[in-house]
């Protein structure tokens, strides 16, 4: 039987394992360990298995995952997710839909701080879905803003899917954590457009607020979002400027969260222990996906699969453009299924090749998958920012959040055709970096 034979089998194995419910990373490890055990021999298998296991493991910048995590963490433990909101509430309550645009704002700022967008949803629905209910804003927009809101999480850096990326595809997380600036500052600019536009055309969604604030308590207010500020100027700036490593910078991060939780007292040792075990959690699961992802793509590589697709996306005489957004459409059906992070560590060893052998930026392409990463995340029926806020609502039906994100995932796909032609909207800082 030829290699190419074998790898397809071996993928459609893949697919058979995960249909009936075994763990990806699991599934993963075991397809690629029986596919080089028959493309090779078992000799060969086993030490790629114990090697992949212990690098994976032991590379120090991968515990740049567990730092970013601590750092959501103890941002929200400091009450960072109510200050924020406060503060923009104030500043934004007369703009149509003020209160969902501050919800916006204060998923952006907190994503600064945060590397999860389900953390985001959660934190931020608890604070702002009970101000919009107060207000007598519709369900609709209500939770839909919090859900697409918390999306941001997962694209403004610190950015787990960043890391992934990189991890996967070996190239500069820095410069991806860079990249994600002005793509996540577009992004939250079309949410709010959505907003103001939605309202415009039935204002019956967003009542407006007749109360008057002074100027005094808005400035006042602004006191709530020095943290985030701080925070993204230390640990994106470090990085940016080349003073340190986005490991060393999750680290300070981290560090100087954890003093201002304890200057405000308001870190309890249940909050430091939730913290360290959400950390511990996630990270084992990430770095459990990107071992069993490139035993995988070791197996995959053996085959000549993506050397072959690679070959033959290059050999067609369409347009580059139109492959690439074949991949688009290809993430937006697997976001209704499958994880965000899943569903990078499952399609990297094949996609990654096309798109490099096609001549297009792996880091402007890493902006663009996230983004699309990102779309999955409220996309039915597996949207998890949906189940988050359906769980931090629960009095909203899981299908009226799905109608409300539905213009918020079409502001994801507009983004994404703009960064496709404007790619230096994702390139120009990482560019400008000292390192």
């Amino acid at each position: 039987m030829d290699p190419v034979t074998i790898g397809i089998l071996g993928t459609v194995g893949l697919f058979v394992l995960l249909a009936i419910g075994m763990p990806i990373a699991f599934a993963l490890m075991f397809v690629g360990f029986m596919g080089i055990t028959t493309l090779a021999s078992m000799d060969a298998a086993m030490p790629v298995v114990a090697s992949t296991m212990y690098e994976v493991s032991s590379f120090f910048p991968y515990t740049v995952i567990p730092l970013f995590i601590v750092m959501g963490a103890f941002a929200g433990s400091s009450g960072l997710t109510k200050d924020l909101y406060s503060a923009f509430e104030k500043w934004l309550r007369k703009l149509p839909g003020g209160l969902g645009i501050a919800t916006i704002c204060a998923c952006a700022g907190f994503s600064a701080v945060s590397g999860s967008s389900v953390a985001t949803a959660a934190a931020m629905g608890t604070v702002a879905l009970p101000e919009m209910e107060r207000y007598k804003y519709h369900p609709r927009l209500a939770t839909g803003s919090v859900a697409a809101g918390g999306t941001l999480g997962f694209l403004i850096p610190p950015s787990i899917g960043f890391v992934v990326y990189g991890m996967l595809t070996e190239q500069s997380i820095g410069k991806l954590l860079v990249a994600g600036v002005i793509p996540g500052l577009l992004l939250a600019l079309a949410f709010i457009t959505i907003i103001i536009v939605t309202v415009k055309m039935n204002p019956s969604l967003a009542p407006r607020r007749d109360e008057e604030v002074t100027w005094k308590d808005r400035f006042s207010a602004l006191l709530g979002v020095w943290e985030p500020m701080l925070l993204f100027i230390i640990v994106i700036g470090g990085i940016y400027l080349g003073f340190f490593t986005p490991t060393e910078a999750g680290a300070i991060g981290a560090t100087v969260l954890f003093g201002v939780a304890l200057i405000k007292k308001k870190l309890r040792w249940v909050d430091l222990l939730e913290a360290l075990t959400e950390s511990t959690r996630i990270s084992v699961m990430v770095l459990f996906l990107v071992a069993g992802a490139n035993v995988f793509s070791y197996f995959l590589a053996l085959s000549t699969i993506p050397m072959q697709v690679a070959n033959w996306a290059s050999s067609l005489t369409v347009s580059p453009y139109l492959i690439h957004f074949a991949i688009l459409f290809i993430y937006l059906i697997l976001g209704c299924f499958l994880d965000a992070i899943s569903m990078m560590v499952l399609t990297m060893p094949v996609i990654y090749p096309v798109i490099t052998t096609l001549g297009f930026d792996p880091i402007w392409f890493g902006v663009i998958a996230v983004l699309m990463m990102e779309a999955g995340l409220i996309t039915p029926p597996m949207g998890l920012n949906i189940f988050t806020v359906a769980g931090v609502s629960k009095n909203v039906k899981v299908e009226t959040i799905f109608r409300g994100v539905m213009p918020f995932l079409l502001a994801i796909i507009v983004v994404a055709v703009i960064l496709t032609f404007i790619p230096s909207l994702a390139l120009t800082l990482p560019k400008m970096m000292m390192r």
